[in-house]
Formats: C-alpha cells, structure tokens, sequence
C-alpha cells in the first residue's frame, strides 16, 4: 500500500492540481484530500492513469461542526490492481456543494443522488439532480444530524396500523 501512494503521489506531483492535494491514511486505507474545484480532474486522473476503475460508494458525511461540516468520502477500487483508495472532499458548510463525477464514472449518477437526497449537498452538473428516497415536496434532509431523531411531526405521514 505505501508502494501505491508513494507511486501516486510521484506521477501526479506533475499535475497543476498537486499542490492542493493532501496524502494521509485512514484505518489503514490510503486517501487523497481534494479540494471540490480539483476532484473531477483528479478523478479522471486516477481512473484513466492509474486504474481506479470501479467507484463502489460515495458517502455523505455531516460532521456538524462549524466550518467543513459536511464532507464527501469516495470509495475507489482498482479490479486490475486490487488495490483501493479513499478520496475526502471537504464542503462549505453554509452551502455544501461539489462538481458531479458522474462523467467519469455512471454509478456517480446515483451516489451523488443518494447524498443530495439525504443531506442536501448539490452536485453542479449533474445530470439529474432529484430526490430518490423522500418525495420531491419534502424540504428536510433526513441524515443532517440537526434533523430530530424522531422526524418532524406531520413531515411523513406514517401508515396507520
């Protein structure tokens, strides 16, 4: 694994985005910092020079703190190479927004919608942007962990027994 990173970070300290990535490990895991104006470079980057061919999860983070509240975790994994990396892209907390990767990879499609459904964070581009769990009249992101843990009353109706 450190062969992997040490490979990464030396072939894209050529890009002009190297200078705004951060390499650090989590539980093991390499994973990339980007900031949101690099990520579909950087993206493209990994899957088209590197093997990053398969992107199994986009995760939705509130960390409900007050600056970079929200985060994005991505979660990549090279078939070819069986190796896998993490990429966090840290999100204005006032208006939590990323571009969309779904141009890179499909699946990114409904990830993205998936973290905009749930915790509100807007992904420009995308190529349609609608809620996929909560009906499109519903104005709450049920996963912002400012949201009740009992719901809002009259929010959902509930089915009666």
């Amino acid at each position: 694994m450190k062969e992997m990173i040490d490979e990464l970070k030396e072939k894209l300290s050529s890009k002009a985005f190297a200078k705004n990535l951060l390499f650090t490990e989590i539980k093991g895991y390499n994973c990339i910092e980007i900031p949101p104006i690099d990520l579909v470079e950087v993206c493209s980057c990994l899957k088209n020079d590197f093997g990053f061919n398969l992107l199994t999860d986009i995760a939705g983070i509130d960390r409900f703190t007050k600056d970079n509240r929200f985060e994005l975790m991505y979660n990549l994994w090279s078939i070819e190479k069986k190796q896998r990396i993490f990429l966090r892209v840290k999100l204005n907390s006032n208006k939590p927004e990323a571009p969309t990767v779904s141009s890179v990879w499909q699946t990114a499609d409904w990830e993205e919608r998936e973290a905009y459904d749930m915790y509100g964070i807007i992904f420009s581009g995308h190529p349609d942007l609608r809620r996929i769990y909560m009906r499109d009249d519903f104005e709450y992101f049920p996963l912002r962990k400012d949201y009740p843990l009992m719901g809002l009353p009259g929010a959902v109706e509930l089915p009666k027994k």
